[in-house]
């Protein structure tokens, strides 16, 4: 049936111009390229359902830039690696750092970004509410990969500032973001789960300036079993759509239970989303109304009208930090996922009620400015995140734990998801860290991933590459 609509909808637009036939563009579909070996022994624990070098907010450990690719994670040894290949090849040059993983937690990822007016890697470290690491490589060095020699000395001293500029003593979830002007900037918590605001800082070429906090934690919640009075707001992503505005899907997270049906789930409720059109300085809701000023009092709050897209009370362990994408027409699309009401109104164990009944879904706004949401029909089997790609054509891909791929064609509406790989052969402990970049370099779905393991054995850590349609 979909063959036909397809067809059929070829031959109105040849019929529509005549003498000329118009080739419908292709639906989703991955081939897979092959698999290299970042490390045969990784550092690998168990820590918040997670590990700390596959992480849902680790933006960026796997990027592309002028035909090279970089990853960053921590090997046995607990050093910080940051390595590169040039585009297809099967080998990866690396260089250890000299910071070490201080302790067992998997919020302490590494994130990456590229700062384009200067040509310098950044790489922020380690850190959950408490101070971060910071090292960034000499200028040009990603401007002339091939003729420039990876080693440490390309790296300058690892800081506990960005280059003095200090921001908090209560830090966590660093994401590099490139401005279109090619400025850097670097999105992060000040806080605590449960009680911490969202800040900005940017770097323009030669310094680092903070902007500022952009979101509050106060404010009253009240759900039909109780309130809350302080909650942090947990990014799915912060991205520049094509036309240069900035966009950013969200879930809050109240700090006290009394919001919950029940102990033992997640404090997590709605989905929100609000975007910048003057690179993060001021912020609007979805119908365009400002809602806060960053670095002044007027900051994004809970009680701030016209945030929720999606709306969910705090029974269903909505997942925070998810994923989010932009498509070719700047629009806005996210991946959210919980436990749907028709597997009950109250969860008891977010980690079992996931695994056991959670769904992921599509959320996204369309060109008429509606939201649409569709379920995608793969039972999560996790109680981990599913990462959001688009690909040239605007088709969607969720990439599930495990590395499983399902994808809906932007010509059925991205109503049409389907599994098209179910992961076999990876053996992957769960989440996967996309390059979000490469997409857009050579139509490849490129994620780094992490063999199973127990304890604390070390495991192999892996990049796989997926064709898209060309």
């Amino acid at each position: 049936m979909r063959r036909r609509t397809v067809l059929a909808s070829a031959m109105l637009a040849a019929m529509a111009t005549p003498g000329i036939a118009r080739a419908a563009s292709p639906g989703p579909s991955v081939s897979r390229k092959g698999t290299t070996l970042l490390d045969a022994q990784a550092v690998y624990f168990v820590s918040y359902d997670g590990l700390v070098n596959n992480n849902s907010f680790q933006k960026n450990g796997l990027l592309t830039y002028k035909g090279y690719q970089y990853a960053a994670w921590y090997t046995a040894s607990r050093n910080a690696v940051v390595a590169r290949r040039p585009l297809g090849a099967s080998t990866w040059s690396t260089v250890t750092l000299s910071h070490r993983l201080k302790t067992d937690d998997s919020h302490n990822v590494i994130s990456m970004g590229v700062s384009r007016t200067d040509g310098r890697l950044h790489l922020n470290m380690d850190s959950h509410s408490d101070g971060f690491f910071y090292v960034k490589s000499a200028a040009g060095l990603l401007d002339t990969p091939a003729s420039t020699p990876w080693a440490p000395a390309v790296f300058g001293a690892v800081q506990t500032s960005l280059d003095g500029l200090a921001l908090t003593s209560q830090f966590t979830y660093p994401q590099f973001v490139a401005t279109p002007d090619g400025k850097l900037q670097l999105s992060y918590r000040v806080g605590i789960s449960g009680n911490g605001r969202n800040a900005l800082a940017e770097y323009d070429g030669s310094s680092w300036t903070a902007l500022g906090e952009w979101t509050s934690s106060t404010g009253t919640y009240t759900s039909s079993h109780g309130s809350s009075t302080a909650r942090n707001m947990y990014l799915h992503g912060i991205d520049y759509d094509v036309s240069g505005r900035l966009h950013a899907f969200f879930t809050w997270r109240e700090q006290n239970g009394a919001v919950m049906c029940a102990a033992g789930g997640i404090t997590n409720h709605d989905t929100g989303y609000v975007h910048s059109t003057d690179r993060g300085r001021t912020w609007r809701n979805d119908a365009g109304s400002l809602v806060a000023t960053t670095g002044s009092s007027d900051t994004v709050a809970v009680t701030d009208p016209g945030l929720v897209v999606d709306a969910l009370d705090a029974d269903h362990s909505l997942m925070n930090q998810e994923s989010q994408a932009t498509d070719s027409a700047g629009l806005p699309h996210a991946i959210i996922s919980y436990v749907p009401g028709r597997f009950g109104q109250c969860t008891t164990d977010y980690v079992a009620d996931r695994t056991a009944h959670g769904r992921a879904f599509h959320l996204r706004k369309n060109s008429s400015g509606g939201w649409q949401k569709t379920e995608i029909p793969v039972p999560l089997d996790s109680s981990q995140r599913t990462k959001l790609v688009l690909d040239k054509y605007d088709n969607a891909y969720a990439v599930f734990p495990y590395g499983r791929i399902a994808a809906a064609s932007k010509s059925s509406g991205h109503t049409d998801w389907t599994l098209l790989y179910d992961g076999a052969g990876l053996d992957a402990f769960g989440e996967v860290v996309i390059d979000e970049t490469r997409v857009r370099t050579d139509n490849v779905l490129s994620f780094m991933y992490q063999e199973k393991s127990s304890g604390t054995t070390p495991s192999a850590l892996h990049v796989v590459d997926f064709a898209l349609p060309a």
